[in-house]
């Protein structure tokens, strides 16, 4: 997904345009960046007066677009016309007819954000097999792969991070890309002049996320079997139930404990065949390692089993009156002993 969004990013810079940019999928980022480069760099600030228009699926139809698309430029030699929210376009199979004869000077942009053009649809082959069409497909990543798309987003910045503060920063951001570049960037811009590595220390003071009490600490601590700071990080989450909903620090520590049932039962346990089992940075392997001496199969797979229990607890099947604190103190002090 990158690697094509850098590709038409490149060739827009070289002024390459296709007749038609088709946008689409669950991750917005990409679709995004797309769209802002073609509306600020494609036309000059002098030809967009009369030469760029942007319309939403909304308030228009297909051949209100197919009309703005076969109009040719003034003053310029390309046209761009953007349709944003395409998804509430009821006849967006219209266009399968202007893809037979688009007209070269536009460049027509469709964000069909939130949404998967369905492959067997008409319309779908039509932009396929068409040359003169760019179909980015934009798909949204899974959770294992964040830390590592922040950690290259860094490093194209020239910054470098300390190994838990990626994680750290998944866990509290969640897989909107949109969101994390957003907490990166202010991130970035708060870092003293020259200073060029972002610290766990960093996070908690300008994002405002604890380096010590969060939930990838918290499966650090269970891996050692550290009871003492398995302790101390479930009774700040106990102080601060709303910034630590217990549900996801259970899906954290299920994750874990997943991970480390796959881990036991692996005969080839060399670094990078672990991580790439486990998608996982091959730099975590360790912890793997460790947390297999502290917690047998039997005992892996029993706490796995305590975890379910838990959740259900959670959500108020079997309990009537223990809080989310005690909950989590329950669960830990089971799964430490």
């Amino acid at each position: 997904m990158k690697d094509n969004y850098e590709r038409i990013i490149s060739d827009l810079k070289k002024k390459i345009y296709k007749n038609v940019y088709f946008l689409h999928g669950d991750e917005p980022y990409y679709i995004d960046l797309i769209i802002d480069f073609i509306k600020d760099y494609v036309l000059t600030e002098e030809e967009k007066s009369f030469n760029q228009v942007v319309l939403y699926g909304e308030e228009t139809d297909m051949p209100t677009i197919i009309n703005t698309a076969r109009r040719f430029p003034m003053m310029s030699n390309q046209q761009v016309v953007i349709i944003k929210e395409a998804h509430y376009l009821k006849d967006l199979d219209l266009l399968t007819k202007y893809l037979k004869s688009p007209l070269n000077s536009t460049v027509l942009v469709i964000s069909y954000k939130y949404r998967k053009l369905d492959k067997r649809t008409l319309l779908y082959k039509a932009l396929n097999k068409n040359k003169n069409v760019e179909l980015f497909l934009s798909e949204r990543l899974r959770d294992y792969q964040i830390p590592d798309w922040i950690d290259t987003y860094l490093h194209e910045h020239n910054i470098k991070a300390e190994r838990n503060v990626s994680h750290i920063l998944t866990e509290y951001l969640g897989s909107d890309l949109s969101r994390i570049v957003n907490e990166l960037d202010k991130l970035l811009i708060s870092l003293p002049g020259g200073e060029q590595k972002i610290t766990a220390a960093d996070i908690e003071k300008r994002i405002g996320i604890s380096k010590d009490f969060n939930n990838f600490e918290l499966q650090n601590a269970l891996g050692r079997k550290d009871l003492s700071k398995a302790n101390l990080i479930i009774n700040h989450f106990g102080h601060n139930p709303k910034d630590n909903p217990i549900q996801i620090t259970m899906a954290a520590i299920f994750s874990f404990f997943r991970k480390l049932l796959i881990y036991h039962f692996l005969e080839d346990k060399s670094r990078n065949n672990v991580a790439s089992i486990l998608r996982i940075n091959p730099f975590f392997v360790s912890d793997y390692e460790m947390a297999s001496r502290n917690y047998s199969p039997g005992k892996t797979m029993q706490v796995i089993s305590m975890l379910r229990e838990f959740d259900m607890k959670s959500k108020g099947v079997g309990n009537l009156s223990s809080s989310e604190g005690d909950l989590l103190k329950e669960l830990i002090f089971k799964i430490l002993h």
